[in-house]
């Protein structure tokens, strides 16, 4: 019922397409999410999520967690970071994956939705330590698309990998464009 429901707003009412697949059997991944430039990212990951029936995975401080919110925030797929102790952040989410069965991980390395010239590299070192793939998600507003890559295992070279990486999203327009990240060749 909820899965016709997104399926209403998000193709019928809003135009908006899934190209590529999520393999249903990789259950551990992390989801680059390119570009963020607005808040109507959210929704749209909402609804991507809900179409295709998979988990997805958010992290945010573990005071968030806390009464009221935390009940709402794991029913939406978050998962409290908890930074005490020698543990760094890349540290602290590979932790995360080992502790469960199912985690795909969507992050936006871009890190805000202003105009960035560079990426955070967090994204690429949590797939490296937790040694799951990098599944590039484009959120095409040009093209009112979805789109989503073919996984791909970090090397630990990451000028490489990353050139490789971002190929995908090429020519991809997010909501506000002049904030997006370009990716060059």
């Amino acid at each position: 019922m909820k899965k016709s429901f997104y399926k209403l707003i998000f193709f019928k009412m809003m135009g908006w397409k899934i190209t590529g697949a999520f393999d249903e059997n990789i259950k551990k991944c992390v989801l680059m999410v390119l570009p963020h430039t607005s808040w109507h990212d959210f929704y749209l990951g909402i609804f991507t999520r809900g179409i295709v029936g998979l988990e997805m995975n958010f992290i945010a401080k573990k005071e968030l967690f806390r009464f009221p919110f935390g009940y709402y925030f794991r029913w939406m797929g978050g998962a409290p970071i908890d930074r005490v102790g020698s543990l760094n952040k890349v540290e602290a989410i590979a932790k995360i994956f080992e502790n469960h069965t199912e985690f795909r991980l969507a992050i936006s390395p871009e890190g805000t939705r202003k105009k960035t010239s560079e990426l955070r590299s967090g994204f690429y070192y949590i797939a490296l330590k937790a040694n799951v793939p990098i599944i590039p998600v484009a959120f095409d507003f040009g093209k009112k698309e979805v789109n989503v890559g073919e996984p791909f295992f970090p090397t630990a070279n990451y000028e490489q990998d990353l050139k490789i990486i971002l190929d995908h999203f090429q020519g991809v327009l997010g909501k506000i464009p002049e904030n997006g990240f370009t990716p060059l060749n």
